[in-house]
């Protein structure tokens, strides 16, 4: 269908040389966008970069940059945007976590966690909401949030107070930009298999529990996240603002 095709849009990646954010980077190609890729290491995005160029004709630039350094997220993204010609849909998918028990947590790990998954998303937010309404608006944002948004799991207040945060500040940025027609929606995986989760899938006791807990008995992929990300890049999802869609598996409706 033509309206998930993302011909003449550019995209903004975070975190997006593995993973959740490789997969999402990849699909948005696919259906026609140009994509620079932002994360920290400098061998992973080169090696992401030429993936995608085999895969897509479409502009392929890559940033090395750390999203927990905020103050100099603005600069970045007038970087991004001035090269690229302007960026029409932001995904904000970097991200990270500090586990253990909450009455352990040490207020460094705290912040570490809150900054890089909560701040640099309404910076870099922020800065594409500003440039968008000076072009005369338009645009989608979309925010990468997680089961934990809604359930948690022992040992991680920190990352399930980010992504809780995540929901609602999606739902405050919707509102306050639907009048410049900024959709904001976010998505919110449940268990992907990628390189950050392999030792969870690889221990055979943990993975069968979350098996078990899964009503599609599986784990999810990277693309199952890339296909959920194109509709909400796309014209397909233009009446669709502050929602969090949660390909997860069916997780969250058993009890």
């Amino acid at each position: 269908m033509q309206k998930f095709r993302l011909e003449g849009k550019s995209a903004i990646v975070t975190g997006g040389s593995k993973g959740i954010g490789f997969g999402i980077a990849t699909a948005l190609a696919e259906a026609g966008a140009g994509i620079a890729l932002v994360a920290r290491n400098q061998g992973d995005l080169e090696r992401a970069q030429s993936t995608l160029r085999d895969l897509s004709s479409e502009t392929v630039e890559i940033y090395p940059f750390d999203m927990s350094i905020v103050e100099d997220i603005p600069a970045l993204f007038t970087q991004i945007s001035t090269e690229m010609n302007g960026i029409d849909i932001l995904v904000n998918n970097a991200g990270g976590t500090r586990r253990g028990p909450a009455e352990l947590v040490a207020i460094e790990d705290w912040q570490f966690v809150i900054t890089l998954n909560v701040t640099s998303v309404f910076v870099m937010s922020q800065a594409f909401a500003r440039e968008r309404i000076q072009r005369q608006g338009g645009g989608k944002i979309i925010n990468i949030a997680s089961i934990m948004s809604e359930v948690v799991r022992e040992d991680n207040a920190p990352y399930a107070a980010s992504k809780g945060a995540i929901r609602q500040l999606t739902k405050s940025l919707a509102i306050d930009w639907a009048k410049h027609k900024i959709n904001v929606n976010g998505i919110g995986p449940g268990y992907i298999k990628t390189e950050l989760t392999q030792p969870l899938w690889e221990d055979e006791e943990f993975s069968n529990r979350i098996l078990e807990k899964t009503p599609l008995a599986r784990w999810g992929d990277p693309d199952d996240i890339g296909s959920v990300a194109v509709f909400l890049a796309s014209a397909a999802s233009d009446f669709m603002t502050g929602q969090i869609v949660y390909p997860e598996g069916g997780i969250l409706s058993r009890f």
